[in-house]
């Protein structure tokens, strides 16, 4: 295919994919992203869980190190 042919195909193309738009469904989006709609109360942060940190009960609750209170 010589480069003028080339460049055409590409051309159509890219005008094919620049005012192509299809019919989105939105509702699918949003249940295939796992989106939660906003609390009635207008604050977002009303449905977030609160912050559990799964890592918290491997240390002390002082924060101190073992290697810290050996040497005392």
């Amino acid at each position: 295919m010589g480069r003028g042919r080339q460049k055409a195909k590409h051309t159509k193309v890219a005008r094919e994919l620049k005012y192509f738009s299809p019919n989105t469904d939105l509702t699918a989006l949003e249940k295939e992203i796992g989106h939660i709609a906003p609390a009635t109360t207008g604050f977002a942060g009303d449905n977030e869980p609160e912050y559990e940190d799964k890592w918290a009960d491997l240390y002390d609750e002082d924060g101190e190190d073992e290697d810290e209170s050996d040497e005392k």
